[in-house]
């Protein structure tokens, strides 16, 4: 099959608009629906300011609800019928060319990172490679831009003791430059304009991820059977967690996940996202439109532009590229935070970024699911914030009404009283209707792999057992992840920036006194928020125990969840079981750190360089009058 026969048989996305619209018609029906109700709740006597207030921001959060729960439902289907979330066919392997060549870099950015661990996963992703041939190379290339002299040092011995044992595997290359200007953007733009026109394709890793060969030689065939595409994200999971938190988290990833973004994959269809790492894209289409400017203004919300990813994923269907999502594979790993303090880090940083976004939504050209990715990127945090303002707002309200003695005679020649007319009976439906959309996906996803493969989660008892843990676990954090989450976004809003400094990854066991200097003002906010709605409005006291009680329990979920002994007897029972553990890939057996290398040990130099330039782009109105050519990508 030559290329050209190729490209008239990659499979194409049907109904491709007529799904969003469908989608969009689904979302906005059950979010009138939840409107309506909410609003004949609160209408009772008229509506005061703050129930207006409570309708509004009640809107926003019952819709980000919405999509997630169309999304879990759309993903089970398919899922369940083992479909394509885009060509809507039964999954198979891509076809790439009979007449297809392709070389390929395996690029890794890193900044003062653990050099062994990254030594590691790079060396077991490169030894699950399968054998190179001529037809398809690939080689891997660590881009270094730390700061830390006594690191870098490491970094060259590490390397050059890596490229001797990869020798009989995979070429590996590895670069030091001086600046960390645009940060890992600026460091992989740095690649592109120096060795990119070496490759076809660069798959991108983090410091902490893990492929195997057999998921890497799947992406580069897709990208080599569709001459459109420009970017193919895969869905990383979670890996190597021996924390309560981590193995929570990493449970919830394996069971969840899959299934969640093979809906988001069927309304997105090629105009996906991009999550910055564990993707392959086409070397070419990033080099001529993923330049970033920087956003004018000082930081926080202006100078770099911090979550790239997004952006570049929206440059590039700008240009008429495909952006897409492959859901069904099962060897794209990455490890994370192993405790709630570094993941509120980690959530930090990525709050600046995001909110960043908000600037780009009237950027010119862009597609309007890019746009919508802007939109439900900030929100992600924002809804926090929200989702506090509604509870803060209904806990006055409810005062008010407890400490203000009604009036029912409004007219001094009223004769009869104006009573209240009790609303109708809907808070309990709207209130169940609420959890079980929250909750549907997770039901939906056990439901998944009790039908598939529950052996690999310690059997049916055990994966339910550890699905209605991992629940639990989830509702009583989501109060301090709530708090977290607003004070990171007023902080960003009142003008404080953050360093992007490395995520520490490795599990240790928190002391009580930092889990108790980071929580002590939730948990001092919860008590006084208890016992003030206990004392004046009982009912309501009951209506907010999952908040108050949450935040109350604050520094003991944060130093027990952080415990590695008791995440460990969890496992030995069978509980918080997930793949990667009862039939672990060989690219997570061949997971190691490596020896002690010699430390005055130099790593041979890259290849010759073949510079480019990389346009930085635009997203003003000059872009539209003046847009890049494009050959090979299609039109919106």
């Amino acid at each position: 099959m030559s290329a050209a026969e190729s490209r008239a048989s990659v499979a194409p996305v049907p109904f491709r608009r007529t799904r969003r619209l469908v989608f969009a018609l689904l979302v906005a029906a059950t979010t009138g629906l939840g409107l309506g109700t909410m609003f004949r709740i609160l209408h009772v006597g008229g509506l005061t300011p703050l129930e207006l207030a409570i309708l509004a921001l009640f809107t926003v959060t019952f819709g980000w609800i919405v999509i997630a729960f169309w999304s879990g439902i759309i993903g089970f289907v398919l899922s369940l019928a083992g479909r394509d979330p885009l060509s809507l066919t039964k999954i198979s392997p891509p076809r790439p060319p009979e007449d297809a060549r392709s070389r390929t870099a395996l690029v890794m950015p890193i900044h003062n990172e653990d050099v062994e661990r990254v030594a590691a996963g790079l060396e077991a992703t490169c030894r699950d490679l399968p054998p190179i041939t001529e037809a398809r190379r690939i080689e891997a290339f660590v881009l270094s831009d730390s700061t830390d002299a006594d690191i870098v040092a490491r970094e060259r011995a590490t390397m050059a003791a890596l490229q001797h044992r990869l020798a009989d595997h995979c070429q590996l290359h590895y670069r030091h430059r001086d600046s960390n200007a645009g940060r890992k953007a600026g460091n992989l733009g740095d690649f592109c304009q120096r060795w990119g026109q070496h490759y076809d394709f660069m798959l991108v890793l983090d410091a902490d991820s893990l492929m195997s060969g057999d998921t890497v030689h799947q992406l580069i065939a897709e990208m080599e059977a569709n001459p459109r595409l420009g970017l193919l994200q895969t869905v990383p999971i979670p890996v190597r967690q021996d924390s309560l938190f981590g193995r929570a988290n990493q449970f919830a990833a394996a069971v969840y996940s899959p299934m969640l973004a093979t809906g988001l994959s069927f309304w997105q269809s090629d105009a996906a996202n991009y999550f910055g790492h564990n993707a392959i894209m086409r070397v070419d289409a990033f080099t001529r439109h993923c330049g970033l400017p920087e956003l004018p203004g000082r930081p926080p919300l202006g100078g770099d532009i911090l979550s790239h990813d997004f952006v570049e994923a929206a440059l590039l269907r700008r240009a008429g590229w495909e952006v897409r999502m492959r859901t069904d594979l099962s060897g794209s790993f990455e490890e994370m935070p192993s405790h709630i303090l570094d993941y509120a880090k980690r959530d930090r940083r990525w709050v600046q970024g995001n909110l960043q976004h908000l600037r780009l939504l009237g950027g010119s050209g862009l597609h309007m699911l890019s746009r919508v990715h802007f939109l439900c990127g900030a929100l992600a945090y924002l809804s926090s914030l929200i989702w506090l303002a509604i509870l803060v707002v209904s806990t006055i309200d409810a005062l008010m009404r407890a400490l203000i003695e009604p009036n029912f005679f409004t007219s001094n020649a009223q004769l009869f009283p104006n009573w209240p007319i009790a609303p109708p009976n809907l808070i309990m439906p709207l209130l169940g209707g609420t959890l079980a959309m929250l909750l549907m996906p997770k039901v939906l996803g056990v439901c998944l792999a009790l039908r598939r493969h529950p052996g690999l989660y310690g059997g049916r008892a055990r994966l339910a057992a550890s699905a209605l843990l991992e629940a639990l676990f989830a509702m009583l954090i989501a109060p301090l992840m709530m708090v977290f989450h607003s004070r990171f976004v007023i902080e960003v809003l009142s003008g404080r920036t953050v360093a992007w400094n490395p995520q520490s990854r490795e599990g240790r066991a928190l002391p009580w006194r930092e889990a108790l200097r980071h929580t002590w003002p939730g948990t001092l906010a919860g008590t006084f928020w208890a016992w003030i709605t206990w004392w004046y409005t009982p009912t309501f006291f009951w209506w907010l125990t999952p908040v108050w009680l949450g935040l109350m329990l604050a520094a003991p979920l944060v130093r027990l969840s952080s415990s590695l002994t008791i995440g460990r007897r969890l496992r030995q029972r069978g509980l918080l079981l997930v793949p990667s553990e009862t039939a672990p890939p060989a690219v997570l057996k061949g997971l190691t750190l490596p020896a002690t290398v010699d430390g005055n040990a130099e790593p041979a130099p890259p290849p010759a360089e073949r510079p480019c330039d990389m346009p930085l782009q635009s997203f003003s109105r000059d872009w539209a009058r003046h847009p890049p050519t494009q050959q090979q990508g299609i039109g919106k």
